[in-house]
């Protein structure tokens, strides 16, 4: 069938060819001293030969191979797309789910950080509590030292006047008496 179109159809487009002559269907046409109608016959055994050695055919088949090589690379492209586009969305979940994560350590380690100062400020004010309470202390006892050290050296200096004054106001009779009297109240106890 294809045989049967393609004839007219390449007279046709010869007739460029068979115009330049004045009379398209004189004798001088078919002659072969007639270049324009050797190359027609050229043409024509040409397509002949293309049509015997079913070109068109396997041409045909060729750009069917072609076509269906191309729709399979299209159908793949088309399914390695889609792959991308559910590892693009896997990953934006992923991302989101690390941003909220990210966001959940800040604001953790934000109030872990205020209640550490917090915690900071009650340990400070507790230290400073405990330095002052020693202070205090210290102040204290540094008070109680004088205190006792005074009385002390009170003690001593009141028991070294008694001590010059009884000795000026004692006499041998009155220190002998004083240790009769001592050795009395010793036996009365011991016994």
């Amino acid at each position: 069938m294809m045989k049967k179109l393609l004839i007219p159809a390449f007279i046709l487009m010869a007739q460029p060819a068979l115009a330049s002559s004045k009379n398209p269907f004189a004798a001088e046409f078919w002659s072969l001293h007639n270049t324009d109608f050797i190359v027609l016959l050229a043409f024509l055994v040409f397509v002949g030969v293309l049509l015997k050695l079913k070109v068109p055919s396997k041409v045909g088949e060729m750009l069917d191979g072609r076509a269906a090589s191309i729709r399979s690379d299209l159908e793949e492209a088309k399914s390695i797309r889609e792959e991308a586009q559910t590892l693009l969305a896997s990953f934006e979940r992923k991302q989101k789910k690390v941003q909220e994560q990210a966001d959940r350590i800040v604001a953790t380690a934000k109030e872990e950080a205020e209640a550490a100062a917090v915690q900071a400020k009650a340990d400070i004010a507790a230290s400073v509590a405990r330095r002052l309470a020693a202070a205090q202390d210290q102040i204290a006892s540094a008070e109680a030292s004088a205190v006792k050290e005074v009385k002390d050296r009170a003690v001593m200096v009141a028991v070294s006047a008694a001590k010059e004054v009884v000795a000026k106001q004692m006499t041998a009779a009155s220190a002998n008496k004083l240790i009769d009297d001592a050795i009395a109240t010793v036996e009365a106890k011991l016994h």
